[in-house]
This record gives structure tokens, C-alpha cells and sequence, in this order.
């Protein structure tokens, strides 16, 4: 007999909710003691909508160790979900599947000295967990992280990632970490302006990190709107490198943003 719905979730209270533009939020909810996760994994999150429910996937924001569970919102006009992020307040409750999932994890690959992420919107999520873990700077050389955006005020995370100089746990190793934006629809100087598959091809994106980009040595990780993640995951296979999987290791391991 499969379980009672109440049995799959918890009830959580938000904490706090942060509105950065009209359409990007972030927020935390308590955590419960048994709730575990991998960094680079998503939770499903839900609300009572009538007589049933409505869920989501959310990548977790927070390090693995956080005593909150972090999350990152784009508004999405029309969208259910969104309209019920759109009304989120302090005290309110977010219902929270036990269990995370999800295979965007860098302890995936076997082997490789340079770890490139390389994201979209909301996808950079999953990358600001992983980079609160320590293991991740004690195992590669160096550590990329690029985000795109259309407009410069959606670069939220910047202080945040540069804040990480300070970590008590990763400022040691901080001076691996190379971050860099990417616009696609406005202008600014020192930030390149095309997508990520166009950069990926022209050597940009490899002049900017400083890095060379060699199956051998580089891995990718790839998360956002599916129309990045499939031209990016085909430019990278045009230039050599391979998907990851189980049984055959390659370069390359991707998700759709949530």
C-alpha cells in the first residue's frame, strides 16, 4: 500500500524572502534534522492548491551543512508556481518533499584537474551550494563559474561569490575560483556579450577564464533553460568532449535549470 501523501512531506515556515528585481527572489525555510542533500541536488517544493497540490523542483542554494534550506526563484508571468512565490511571505509555510534528488554532482567525475560550470538564469543554484563545500576546492586546480543573464541587474550573486574570500572554510583556496558573467542583452564593458554556445566556440569564453580547454583536463557542468543547456552541450561535443555517464566517463554533465 504506497504511502499517504503526508507521510512524503514536511511543512516548513519561510524565514525570509528577498525580491532582488520583479522577477527574481530568494528565500529560506527551515530545515528539518533529517532532511539531507547533496550539494548540486534539488528539492521539490509544494503548496495546497484547493483540494490537491501544486510542486516544483527548486536546486538548493544552501551548503550542505546549512541549518536553512535556500532557494532561488524566477517569476515565470502566468506560471501557478510563480504566482504563489509571487504572494511569499515571512511566516508563510512551503511544503517540502523528504527526499532531494538529482545527478549534477561533481564527485561524479573520476578524474579531471579544471571544473567549468556554466549557467543560465536560475541555474547558477546549484553551483553557489557546491562551491560552500570545501571538498570541491581541495580536489581541482582551478574552479570556473560563468553566469548569463539578460540585464546586468540580474547578476544578484556577485557579492555573494566574492564574499567566499572570506569563508572560514574555502578562503584558503580561493584564489582557484574565477568567476565571470556573461550579458546577452544589454552592453557593458569587461563582460561579454553573446551566448554561452557562441563564446564557447569563437575561445572567448576560454580567454576570459585564462583557462585551455582539453577533454583531458577540463570538466563542464552545465545548468539552466533547456535551450542553453542543449546548444551548449552540442557546442562542447563539436569541440571534442563527451557526455558523462556511469559506465563511460566523459566531460560533461548537464540539467535543466529549475
Amino acid at each position: 500500500m504506497p504511502a499517504a501523501p503526508e507521510a512524503k512531506y514536511t511543512e516548513e515556515t519561510v524565514l525570509w524572502v528577498q525580491r532582488h528585481t520583479p522577477k527574481l527572489m530568494t528565500f529560506a525555510i527551515t530545515r528539518p534534522e533529517s532532511y539531507r542533500f547533496a550539494a548540486g541536488q534539488f528539492s521539490r517544493l509544494g503548496f495546497r492548491d484547493g483540494e490537491g497540490f501544486i510542486w516544483r523542483a527548486y536546486s538548493v542554494v544552501s551548503a550542505e551543512y546549512a541549518e536553512t534550506l535556500e532557494y532561488f526563484v524566477v517569476l515565470i508571468e502566468e506560471g501557478a508556481m510563480s504566482a504563489k512565490f509571487a504572494q511569499l511571505q515571512t511566516g508563510d509555510t512551503v511544503l517540502l518533499d523528504k527526499m532531494a534528488t538529482g545527478f549534477l554532482l561533481p564527485e561524479r567525475f573520476p578524474d579531471g584537474k579544471d571544473l567549468v560550470m556554466l549557467s543560465t538564469g536560475s541555474g547558477i543554484a546549484p553551483f553557489l551550494s557546491i562551491l560552500e563545500q570545501p571538498e570541491i576546492w581541495q580536489r581541482f586546480d582551478r574552479l570556473a563559474l560563468v553566469h548569463s543573464v539578460s540585464y546586468a541587474n540580474e547578476l544578484i550573486f556577485n557579492d555573494r561569490i566574492a564574499a567566499l574570500a572570506a569563508h572560514p572554510l574555502i578562503e584558503e583556496y580561493y584564489t582557484k575560483l574565477t568567476f565571470q558573467p556573461v550579458l546577452t542583452r544589454e552592453t557593458k564593458a569587461g563582460i561579454p556579450n553573446q551566448r554561452l554556445p557562441a563564446l564557447l566556440k569563437s575561445g572567448e569564453l576560454a580567454r576570459a577564464l585564462q583557462l585551455t580547454f582539453t577533454p583531458e583536463q577540463t570538466r563542464f557542468m552545465i545548468c539552466g533553460n533547456p535551450a542553453m543547456v542543449k546548444d551548449t552541450f552540442q557546442a562542447l561535443l563539436d569541440m571534442g568532449f563527451a557526455m558523462h555517464r556511469n559506465r563511460l566517463a566523459g566531460q560533461i554533465i548537464m540539467e535543466n535549470g529549475f
